[in-house]
């Protein structure tokens, strides 16, 4: 259910940005609406589903799997008003502290293009106070094993930004249409929260709450949330660390990242996400519900084996689609108006440098995830801190310094951010590894299972090349459907034949979904 909603709504949003993509393109406007947007994501994200999901998930989980469902209505009650308090101190602040924060996300932007990007800043901060309160609502609904909901609802979020582009783009220049599609965002965020209140509202038996830690539970989710507001915010702060960097290279550069970005965080959020959200309360259940560490110990680890080659069956292949065929994807998605085929290739070096680190940064958030179940929200934090300043260093080294050094294009520098943060997210995932393997021990697994998969992978990227050079004139679509078909087939075939149960298992419910249909 949660890969579904989160299906839903990546699809529509990869459709929004196809029609700012095609009414933008990667010049000024673009940059401006781009990195505008990442001050208030950052809100969003930090204070949103990954800390509040992390710090209020496992202790409102527990308290009504022990039946203690007054004292959950409680703390949810508290922690939503708490909530709504600081985040609205924060987002009036952040609308008047506008021109010193583009500084900070933008300080390469000047003229009339800084000027456009502190204005659509201030029209994007309510939204983004709209959208933790979403996240609040999912934490609620997530507990309460309703997933789908929480997870499709940026569907009437996108689409409201996608009805601003369509009704304005043509009628008025680029910067009347960024400044609509930003009123767009905001009205959109009023309405995936009312979309999730009325059920969050019938579970909690009204949502009337009062501010205050008095409670022992509160002041736990409380204890526990500022540590996960840094781990859980790492992708977040790489993302905005990106930007800024990004702001000193040639134009398009920003716009060009956050097309890659959008494309990247589909698997990401898909089978990463997925996975991590919906293990969450059940470990959490079970870390609470054992008096025995030791079946405890066995209960994570078996649930993390599970997850980790489930991630990996999907993500692998996906990494080889970034690294391979990234330009197919991008052109099918995107290259529409001023979008064109030299946008394309250069959002596939940016997919191909992220796509190095994909694996890691899915199989990270379950690891994490496991850390938060046994309320340990500290030390995926420290690791996200060095992931961070790794990524930093190395940003500036392989984005700014390296290409002005060696007399190296400019424009190489969107790629370098890509990889360095790739290579920041591998250290990050090997410590989450190593110090969980001390806590609960090491999941039992195939070991030679990753090889095969990636070899699978590699055969699949090697036929689907084969296809592309016979159709490479055909319409961006046309192609994308052959190429990706061919893939697709060629790794689920490859991967069946090598015994791999998640193969197996994924035919099997293919099979079972024919055959459903078929009777129907």
């Amino acid at each position: 259910m949660v890969a579904l909603g989160i299906l839903a709504s990546r699809v529509v949003g990869l459709v929004r940005m196809r029609v700012l993509g095609h009414y933008l393109g990667v010049g000024d406007a673009a940059d401006a609406f781009a990195a505008a947007f990442r001050i208030p994501n950052l809100l969003q994200n930090l204070f949103g589903e990954g800390a509040l999901s992390a710090s209020f998930i496992p202790v409102y989980a527990r308290l009504l799997g022990a039946g203690n469902v007054v004292e959950a209505r409680k703390v949810a009650r508290a922690v939503g008003a708490l909530l709504a308090l600081v985040v609205g101190i924060l987002v009036l602040l952040g609308v008047v502290a506008t021109p010193l924060l583009i500084d900070l996300i933008a300080p390469g932007f000047q003229g009339a293009k800084r000027e456009l990007t502190i204005r659509l800043v201030r029209i994007f901060f309510p939204g983004a106070g709209l959208f933790v309160l979403s996240a609040w609502c999912l934490g609620v609904l997530n507990s309460h094993g309703k997933f789908f909901l929480s997870y499709a609802a940026p569907v009437v979020w996108n689409l409201a930004i996608i009805a601003a582009l369509l009704f304005y783009g043509g009628r008025v220049g680029e910067t009347d249409l960024v400044i609509a599609a930003a009123w767009g965002s905001v009205v959109g965020a009023a309405l995936q929260v009312l979309v999730q209140l009325p059920t969050v509202t019938a579970m909690l038996k009204g949502v009337r709450g009062a501010v205050g830690g008095t409670s022992a539970h509160v002041r736990t989710v409380i204890r526990n949330f500022f540590p996960a507001f840094l781990s859980r915010g790492v992708v977040q702060i790489s993302a905005y660390v990106d930007t800024l960097i990004a702001t000193l290279l040639p134009s398009g550069a920003v716009a060009a990242l956050s097309y890659a970005q959008n494309l990247y965080v589909l698997p990401v959020s898909l089978f990463g996400m997925s996975v991590s959200a919906a293990e969450l309360p059940r470990m959490s259940g079970a870390s609470g519900a054992s008096a025995d560490q030791g079946e405890r110990d066995a209960h994570l680890r078996a649930r993390l084996e599970a997850g980790l080659r489930q991630i990996s069956f999907f993500v692998i292949p996906t990494c080889g689609i970034f690294l391979a065929l990234g330009q197919v994807v991008a052109a099918a998605l995107f290259e529409t108006g001023r979008f064109n085929r030299a946008d394309s290739f250069y959002v596939w070096r940016i997919l191909a440098g992220a796509g190095l680190g994909l694996l890691p940064g899915t199989l990270g958030r379950l690891y994490s995830s496991t850390f938060y179940a046994i309320q340990d929200t500290r030390t995926p934090m420290r690791f996200a801190l060095v992931r961070v300043g790794v990524g930093i260093a190395l940003g500036f080294l392989l984005a700014v310094f390296l290409p002005r050094m060696y007399g190296i294009e400019e424009a190489w520098g969107a790629p370098g951010l890509a990889l360095a943060g790739s290579l920041a997210g591998w250290l990050e995932f090997l410590l989450l590894r190593r110090s969980l393997t001390r806590v609960v021990g090491r999941p039992v697994s195939d070991r030679g299972l990753l090889a095969r998969l990636w070899g699978a992978a590699a055969l699949a990227a090697l036929c689907a090349w084969g296809v592309l050079r016979l159709i490479a004139h055909r319409p961006p679509m046309l192609v994308f459907v052959l190429v990706m078909g061919c893939y697709a087939a060629i790794y689920v075939a490859s991967t069946h034949l090598m015994g791999i149960r998640e193969a197996r298992a994924f035919v099997a419910r293919l099979s079972r979904g024919r055959v459903s249909g078929q009777g129907g």
